[in-house]
């Protein structure tokens, strides 16, 4: 390293986006036998804070990168960004200063603040071990650590970034860090969406000549890749201090589309602080804060951080296991599960498999809490490795098969399974994507295709062994058991974590609700129920169809699985019943008998109109049929009965009953100023239109790996707003009115599309119906899409016959009626409209734009 220019400190030119000049100043900073002067952002300078929030850039920026955090600071909390000495606006020193120096400069220019307490850090790229060796010697008054986009270590096995590995090639370093503003702008290149070019400039602003641009080398020079480097024991010494962390609340905040610091980096991280809090953004870069709104994210957290654990269960049991049901003596001979290949395994063999399988999984390296990715058809094979995962202690990673290539990547990605265990697709998949996680296959491989799919061992060969796994070893009731990735279809898909006791209270929520006993037999015409089952101590079976796509199955095959196990209870999406419901002429005689014996049809995904359950009981005369209501974070919330749903008749939306046994249920009032953070009423006043929430001991644990989704998802504590509007009427029954992103916001107030939807839906020849609102919101137009019975003619202008019999169910004007051959639909369900994607296609159509397909 060579020394460098040196220069005063001095103040940020004016005019720099997003930077109020009020904030900055020179502190002198005893160092030694010298001084030095420091910029730094002050958002309160005379002091009296309840808390000081102390932020550290990394390389190559300057306290700029902490702007919009300093500006959305709460009333009481200052903010400190400062500016390294050689960087940004702060004294060009003309000496190297390691990561060592760098915290020593950190620790005098605080006390020089004098910075007494409590403190969050803040910090990103190489400012985070700066900050984390600060916070080491300052635990007495430290509140939280921050980090983004950081690492305090290169992970074993892993080589260096590969954009740090090459600036530091021979001769590219001074052209890209000195002679050039390529390191800076090169780092831009990695954000998403592109920075805007004044926020770029505003970056470049102290870096405008080669000899303010010297510590940018310098920093990048400090990285310890090699083994003899000065700074690798400062650094080991830092990642080993985190030890005295483990008390402090932490937060990480990532983008997992940085070059330099990847996900690898997070996960290191992660090992090291298991009890910090992560958010990571799949789409965001190098620049996090400029990518992903970071800084709302840490002012939430920093208000939560008084907040009080929630520790009521609500009435969650104290032991529940998930394999009390399935391992009761009585069903040793049962037949648990029977596929339509003929394949078939009673209970007793099912739990000596699901022992065996634990056992070699432990042998081959299965930890507990590790995750396991699950790809593996519902049948005898997936309850084994799902059940024999739960024995061993290890989270169960579940990716629904509905999922896009793309989308089943980034769910991957996201959960970071530290093993994958799948059928051939599953691993050519996970070969040709790069998914983490060694590889298992659900069925033996010749040696060609082990090395083709790299997959060492088989299920059935570590299954092999001796059944070593006892009750003993079960993980405790309130272990993370699994990670369930929601469908998509209302947004990205997240994934969502239980805990064991979780989900043996939503499989009892399910038995208690449907009187189910050891008796009953069970079609899953649903993926997600395949695996309820065994669970509940019944017999079950999955129809002979591609459960990734519910509307393929056709009553034939529906009949048969009812027949294969004489069910009396089916469950299935609303698309399989339509499909039921057409085709149910092809029933075969033999097979009439099996579907009158059935006593309870049941189906979910998306609201379920009457008149589909009246048709579906033509297939099934002895049934009841019932819809319940929930989601991937909690199910049942709620359930109707057809009876129940002729008696309520229509109102403004679906109604989906009387919340189940155990659930409460409220409303939280919206606001149209921000549909992402409602308004914080509560209220089970009849009537009350609003965001639904619910508290139930079946609710999920977390989002992973989301944080800030989590804590919004969760007001108040220990609650889920679920995402959907309604209402609860006199009765205290629960109407469905739409999402809270569809709600169309018209002069008159919000109104949800549902109620409407289903008005128009029940005019003759229609077959489903979207309702979206055009224009700004508070005073949006609505817009009727429909779907007519006959697909085959183009989309257009509705006639004006079909117009006047729309608008006249409607209080509100409609503007505009289309008719379309398709709507878009979910690809698990096949039922939930996608209103934003038919919200953008009227937009179009009301200016005049061609009315192409949706």
């Amino acid at each position: 390293m060579t020394t460098g220019p040196t220069e005063s400190a001095r103040l940020p030119p004016p005019g720099l986006p997003g930077l109020d000049p009020a904030w900055s100043r020179l502190i002198e900073v005893p160092s030694g036998t010298a001084s030095h002067t420091f910029h730094v952002l002050d958002t309160m300078p005379g002091g009296g804070a309840e808390l000081t929030v102390l932020c550290v850039h990394g390389n190559p920026s300057w306290s700029y990168l902490w702007r919009n955090l300093l500006a959305a600071l709460p009333d009481g909390v200052r903010g400190i960004a400062i500016d390294h000495l050689d960087m940004g606006f702060s004294e060009r020193t003309g000496t190297v200063r390691r990561l060592g120096q760098r915290i020593d400069d950190l620790c005098d220019l605080t006390e020089a603040l004098g910075l007494d307490g409590p403190v969050v850090t803040v910090a990103h790229d190489w400012g985070g071990p700066i900050s984390l060796g600060w916070a080491q010697r300052n635990l007495q008054t430290l509140k939280g650590v921050v980090l983004t986009n950081t690492s305090v270590h290169q992970p074993e096995g892993a080589h260096a970034p590969r954009v740090i590995r090459a600036a530091r090639t021979r001769g590219a370093l001074r052209r890209a860090t000195v002679d050039t503003t390529a390191f800076i702008t090169g780092a831009f290149e990695m954000s998403h969406p592109r920075t805007p070019k004044p926020i770029r400039q505003g970056f470049l602003a102290p870096y405008k000549t080669p000899e303010r641009r010297h510590a940018i080398q310098v920093f990048v020079e400090d990285i310890p890749l090699e083994d003899d480097h000065p700074t690798g024991p400062v650094l080991d010494g830092v990642a080993d201090g985190l030890q005295h962390l483990a008390d402090v609340p932490t937060l990480m905040l990532w983008g997992s589309k940085d070059l330099v610091f990847s996900d690898l980096y997070l996960h290191d991280l992660e090992a090291r602080l298991p009890h910090a809090a992560v958010h990571r953004w799949a789409h965001a870069g190098h620049f996090v804060a400029e990518d992903a709104p970071v800084a709302s994210v840490v002012v939430d957290w920093i208000g939560s951080l008084d907040d009080t654990p929630v520790v009521d269960l609500h009435g969650a049991p104290e032991s529940s296991r998930l394999f009390e049901h399935m391992d009761r003596p009585e069903l040793v001979d049962t037949t648990a599960i029977r596929e339509m290949t003929g394949r078939s395994i009673t209970f007793g063999e099912l739990t000596r498999r699901v022992d065996a399988a634990a056992a070699g999984l432990a042998s081959i390296g299965v930890a507990p809490g590790d995750r396991v990715a699950v790809m593996i058809p519902p049948g005898v094979d997936l309850a084994t490795t799902v059940y024999a995962c739960w024995r061993r202690g290890a989270v169960a990673v579940l990716v629904d098969g509905a999922l896009s290539p793309k989308q089943m990547s980034a769910a991957l990605k996201a959960a970071y399974p530290a093993h994958l265990i799948g059928i051939p697709k599953a691993l050519a998949a996970a070969r040709a994507l790069r998914w983490p996680g060694q590889r298992i296959s659900a069925v033996p491989l010749t040696p060609r295709q082990q090395r083709l799919f790299g997959a060492e061992h088989d299920l059935e060969s570590i299954t092999a062994g001796p059944a070593t796994t006892t009750d003993a070893a079960l993980p405790d009731a309130d272990a993370e058991a699994a990670v369930v990735f929601t469908s998509g279809s209302t947004g990205p898909s997240k994934g969502v974590r239980y805990t064991h006791r979780q989900i043996a209270a939503q499989r009892d929520a399910l038995i208690e609700l449907y009187d189910i006993t050891s008796a009953d037999r069970l079609v899953a015409a649903f993926a997600p129920f395949a695996l309820y089952g065994p669970a509940m101590g019944i017999m079950s079976v999955v129809p002979d169809m591609d459960v990734s796509a519910p509307a393929s199955i056709d009553s034939t095959t529906l009949a048969q699985a009812v027949d294969a196990v004489d069910a009396t209870i089916v469950f299935a999406s609303p698309a399989a019943l339509e499909s039921l419901v057409r085709t149910e002429g092809e029933i075969e005689d033999r097979h009439r008998e099996a579907l009158g014996r059935v006593r309870v049809l049941l189906s979910a995904g998306a609201p379920v109109r009457a008149s589909l359950l009246r048709s579906a009981q033509v297939v099934f005369p002895n049934a009841i049929a019932h819809t319940p209501y929930g989601m991937t974070e909690v199910l049942p919330v709620a359930s109707i009965s057809l009876p129940e749903l002729d008696e309520v008749g229509n109102g403004a939306g679906v109604c989906v009953g009387h919340p189940t046994a155990g659930v409460d249920v409220s409303i939280r009032l919206l606001d149209a100023e921000g549909l992402d953070h409602a308004a914080p009423g509560y209220t089970i006043s009849p009537n009350m239109f609003g965001e639904i929430v619910v508290r139930a001991p079946h609710a999920r644990l977390a989002y992973d790996r989301l944080w800030h989704t989590t804590y919004l998802a969760s007001q108040p504590l220990g609650w889920h707003a679920t995402g959907d509007v309604g209402h609860l009427d006199d009765e205290g029954k629960l109407w469905i009115a739409g999402r809270v992103a569809h709600v169309v916001w018209t002069e008159s107030g919000p109104i949800g599309p549902v109620g409407l939807e289903k008005s128009v839906e029940a005019l003759e020849g229609i077959y489903a119906a979207a309702v979206v609102g055009v224009g700004p919101v508070g005073i949006q137009q609505v817009v009727v899409v429909v779907q007519r019975d006959d697909p085959n003619k183009r989309a257009a202008l509705a006639p004006l016959e079909r117009i006047d019999e729309v608008r006249a169910l409607s209080e509100i004007d409609v503007v505009a009626v289309f008719e379309v051959p398709h709507l878009p639909v979910d690809r698990r369900h096949n039922s939930k409209i996608n209103r934003t994607r038919v919200a953008e296609w009227a937009e179009v159509a009301l200016g005049g734009g061609t009315l192409g397909s949706l």
